[in-house]
């Protein structure tokens, strides 16, 4: 296959999912990582970084989670998901709602007149760092990128 067919790489039966699912990712973990700079730091510019980062993770989850769903009736004709499979349906859909429920709980915290970090929305943030990263190393296991030893 040429690597620059673009017609081939665009219309393949996973590709759209494997491509479109970094962006939530990273855009969420960025998001993470500058919430607790701010926090260290005290720095309100920091924290604006990290909340456009979480409302760009929040609508890059929308096709994520379609194209996810569109590969799963395309690629398996809508088969019944089992194992490892429905696993990580289970963990993308959870990831993509803990990442709108910190959004708009996020939203809210900013319409007072100071931002307010709490600890159990970091709690919450820190939880859904290890679920996303979870979701997304059994993704990469199914994709065939990360092959299990043994």
């Amino acid at each position: 296959m040429n690597p620059f067919d673009l017609k081939t790489a665009l219309l393949a039966k996973h590709a759209q999912h494997v491509v479109v699912i970094h962006f939530p990712i990273a855009l969420f973990m960025a998001s993470a990582f500058f919430d607790l700079l701010a926090r260290w730091r005290r720095d309100r510019t920091i924290s604006t970084a990290a909340y456009y980062n979480l409302l760009g993770a929040a609508v890059a989850a929308l096709p994520a989670v379609a194209t996810g769903l569109i590969a799963w009736q395309w690629l398996l004709e809508g088969e019944k998901l089992k194992g490892n499979l429905r696993f990580h349906l289970i963990l993308g859909l959870t990831s993509a709602a803990l990442i709108w429920l910190l959004a708009w709980w996020r939203m809210r915290q900013r319409k007072g007149s100071e931002e307010r970090f709490t600890v159990p929305y970091l709690v919450v943030e820190l939880f859904a760092v290890a679920l996303i990263a979870l979701t997304g190393h059994l993704g990469g296991i199914l994709s065939g990128v990360e092959i299990p030893p043994g």
